[in-house]
């Protein structure tokens, strides 16, 4: 496997996208209606101050695709990241935000921050009323249905705070930051 970036050509981009729409389908959630929507989410990754990288195989496969793009000053937000559906938990993910810290490290950028919607019920904090006492609901947060906020813990990030009904009442958005 190697991490390259993202290169401005038609059917690579194809390619992207197509493993964008894929690696969705193991969430229960489809950010991206069809793959149009996707192929103009790849697009826009390739405009000025964002990253764009891919991991791929020997015969340049698309295995898996993470982005960012400049959020504050030295804060990078980690948008999206993805990983074909059947090679998913073979560390491919972690191999791409590994790649990524360097990439803002480089870049001068301090921290990472990323949203992850539940949109389905997968933690604790999913389907229920979030407000009076939002940050002590959050504190207490489970993971119920494999939530991916437990894979970005183990490489380092922290739950930095929570947007209520970010998609919807009982559909929160966790805020997740960690230092490069």
């Amino acid at each position: 496997m190697k991490i390259i970036d993202v290169p401005n050509d038609k059917d690579f981009i194809r390619q992207v996208a197509e493993v964008l729409l894929d690696g969705f389908t193991t969430s229960g959630i489809n950010p991206w209606e069809n793959l149009e929507s996707a192929l103009t989410e790849v697009r826009e990754s390739l405009s000025e101050n964002r990253i764009s990288r891919v991991a791929i195989d020997k015969n340049k496969n698309v295995l898996g695709w993470i982005g960012a793009f400049h959020d504050y000053a030295l804060v990078w937000e980690l948008h999206p990241l993805v990983v074909r559906s059947d090679l998913q938990n073979q560390g491919i993910g972690t191999a791409l935000i590994r790649d990524l810290e360097q990439q803002i490290k480089s870049r001068g950028g301090l921290t990472i921050k990323l949203g992850t919607d539940d949109e389905n019920n997968r933690t604790s904090i999913g389907g229920i009323e979030l407000y009076p006492n939002v940050l002590e609901k959050t504190s207490n947060i489970e993971n119920l249905k494999k939530h991916p906020f437990e894979f970005y813990q183990k490489l380092g990030f922290e739950i930095t705070g929570v947007i209520p009904d970010a998609d919807g009442f009982g559909k929160p958005d966790i805020i997740m930051c960690k230092r490069v």
